[in-house]
């Protein structure tokens, strides 16, 4: 808790009018200091500060308060926060502070970062030897010249022990040097925490040296990381701390904008573009307070430029789990080629990009693709473990209003069951954002890993464990078993109960066509043009049947079905499971009727949802979204009338 004389001793401390005139442009009045309020849009100066009762009052917006209120509003903080900001900002420690502090205060800790930056920074500029001029060498090769070195203080550490030695010679202890982790004690000696790097400064929104990031010279080296990175201390949070916010954080509450990138190049390359708002995370996942410290500059987009690599789809995958916690939109771009900023604007210069940030996508769409990139959805099976991946990846969300939008477009897309995509999700475990994708759970004892035991049923229709005989059996990775598609009164296997009921119905009726083309092949090429235009809901399915269809006319069943069994090994299990030719009530040719007409209704259906799924993920309307809409009008019509068709037959 913040005592009243802390709360004093801060208000005293505080030049309110130099406060205000970081961001609003006062002219003095008298005793008073006026300018237009920086809380709402005016163009007459309504604004007023009075240093002596420490007051301010807007006259347009009817606000007003004392410096604690207007660093409230300014900042987007609590009014503890607010406190902390500006006691931070004075160098002043509070009670609460030095009652939990361990060690050296952080006010010497910050006075030793500075005082390192400054001695990097004169090593890089004018040190001598193979070292600094690697480091010269480096960032030349980058496009940063010394200009730009100056500008963001970038630096080379030498190693050995010297910043250690000019750091005592200024007076820091010890403790000082290691809580600030810039040295760090081995065989009872201190020496450098960095060595041979290129240092990067990390400064806090004050502009203060607060850490930093040094990049290993030349190339990377077995055992030698390639980037190391201060640790936590009493002045430093890589959790709370954006590289850069103290630069960009003027021109984000300008824009409405920050732009998030992954590496301190970057960054800097952004900015000498002229992307003045741009960030990076400091060797952490993207976490809920870096979304928090950008929001207080009221930006209603932060886009992320994420590297197109699989580090980078893991930190876009990580900041899904914010997408609930802000009012801010959060959108990502990947750059053509793989290219991080930094490659592509010395490639393609700053004009190229700005059409790329304008028109970035929402994240969800970009994980979403991204990740179902990585399966299979060719068939029911494949599907199955694409939701068990994809649930891990939407577990944050489980209990966000936004679960329903999502589980609905997961299902439509994977044809599942809403409901139980649902629950997939519920029953997914949460992953911090540091930790490793979680592996997928081990297989039962005597299971092939990463595959499930489907339950059998026997000739009476119950259902019971696999036969001892099949237990160590090998299971395709796209094994559905047939009871899975059964009628609704026979219930799914567990593993499978997420498939939705059009699923299941589109499967089985595919089956029964196979069956009918494996029993009447010469019948069903009168067809050929229909079972062409299906859209298949298993590509072994569609395999089969062009291969039952490719054998010459007049070929036997038994010649059919070999066919079939060259392109799916399965063949002969799914080729055996048709019901519909063996009814007595209707002829051959009205039950080829029936089964086509079927097959197809499904198909209609499945092709409906992938339109609905790419429509809702086009955003803006264009040609490819009408031709869409109206492929959709004419596939709803063509369902229409195949289930009046198919409903004609059932009531005869």
């Amino acid at each position: 808790m913040i005592s009243d004389e802390d709360k004093e001793r801060v208000r005293q401390a505080t030049d309110f009018v130099q406060l205000v005139s970081e961001t609003v442009e006062l002219r003095q009045r008298g005793q008073e200091f006026w300018g237009c309020c920086p809380f709402h849009g005016e163009k007459t100066p309504s604004f007023k500060v009075n240093p002596a009762t420490g007051l301010w009052h807007c006259f347009g917006c009817g606000e007003g308060g004392d410096v604690f209120s207007y660093v409230q509003r300014r900042e987007n903080l609590e009014f503890p926060d607010a406190i902390r900001y500006l006691a931070d900002r004075a160098g002043i420690e509070l009670a609460e502070e030095r009652g939990g502090q361990r060690g050296p205060r952080k006010t010497r800790l910050m006075e030793a970062l500075g005082e390192a930056e400054s001695y990097y920074h004169l090593m890089l500029m004018r040190g001598r030897g193979e070292g600094p001029d690697s480091a010269r060498r480096y960032l030349s090769g980058r496009g940063f010249g010394s200009d730009v070195c100056r500008r963001w203080g970038l630096g080379y550490a030498p190693g050995h022990g010297q910043l250690v030695a000019q750091l005592r010679a200024k007076g820091f202890s010890a403790a000082e040097l290691v809580s600030a982790d810039l040295a760090y004690e081995r065989s009872g000696r201190l020496t450098d925490r960095f060595y041979d790097r290129v240092m990067f400064p990390i400064h806090d929104e004050m502009g203060r040296a607060i850490a930093f990031g040094g990049r290993i010279l030349g190339a990377k080296r077995e055992g030698v990381a390639k980037y190391v990175n201060t640790r936590d201390t009493a002045a430093f949070n890589k959790g709370k701390h954006l590289f850069a916010y103290d630069r960009a954080k003027e021109s984000m509450a300008a824009t409405g904008e920050a732009i998030v990138c992954e590496g301190y190049t970057d960054v800097i390359a952004m900015h000498e573009a002229g992307f003045t708002n741009t960030v990076a995370a400091l060797g952490t996942a993207f976490r809920l307070d870096h979304v928090r410290l950008m929001e207080r500059q009221r930006v209603s987009k932060i886009i992320c430029m994420f590297d197109g690599d699989a580090a980078g789809q893991r930190a876009a995958e990580r900041a899904v789990r914010y997408i609930d916690k802000t009012s801010a939109a959060l959108l990502c771009v990947v750059l053509p080629d793989n290219q991080d900023p930094m490659e592509f604007l010395a490639a393609h210069g700053a004009p190229a990009l700005r059409p790329i940030l304008d028109s970035a996508r929402p994240l969800m769409d970009f994980v979403f693709e991204k990740r179902l990139a990585g399966h299979d959805l060719t068939s029911p099976g494949r599907r199955v473990r694409a939701l068990e991946d994809m649930a891990s990846l939407l577990a944050p969300l489980k209990r966000s209003v936004l679960l329903d939008e999502y589980a609905t477009r997961l299902a439509d897309t994977l044809g599942m069951d809403v409901d139980e995509t649902k629950r997939a999700i519920r029953e997914a475990k949460v992953v911090e954002p540091d930790d490793e994708r979680p592996v997928r759970r081990p297989a039962a004892q005597g299971q092939t890993p990463g595959r499930a035991a489907a339950p059998r049923r026997d000739a009476g229709g119950s259902s019971f464990s696999p036969a001892a005989e099949d237990d160590f059996a090998p299971v395709p990775d796209d094994y559905v078993p047939a009871e899975a598609y059964d009628a609704p009164a026979a219930a799914p296997a567990p593993a499978l109960r997420a498939l939705s009921a059009d699923e299941r119905m589109q499967v089985a009726a595919e089956r029964e066509l196979l069956s009918a083309l494996a029993q009447r092949p010469d019948a069903l090429r009168a067809y050929e043009d229909r079972i062409a235009g299906l859209s298949w809901a298993d590509a072994r399915h569609e395999a089969m049947a062009w291969a039952m269809l490719s054998t010459p006319e007049g070929s036997t069943p038994a010649e059919v079905v070999a066919a079939a069994t060259t392109v799916t090994p399965d063949a002969p299990a799914i080729l055996s499971g048709g019901r519909v030719m063996g009814e007595g009530e209707l002829t051959d040719a009205e039950k080829l009727d029936l089964i086509v007409d079927n097959a197809e209704l499904c198909s209609c259906r499945r092709r409906i949802r992938q339109i609905r799924v790419e429509l809702s993920a086009s955003g803006t309307p264009d040609d490819r979204s009408e031709s869409l809409f109206q492929e959709a009008t004419e596939l709803q019509r063509r369902v229409g009338e195949l289930s009046r068709r198919i409903s004609s037959v059932s009531t005869e």
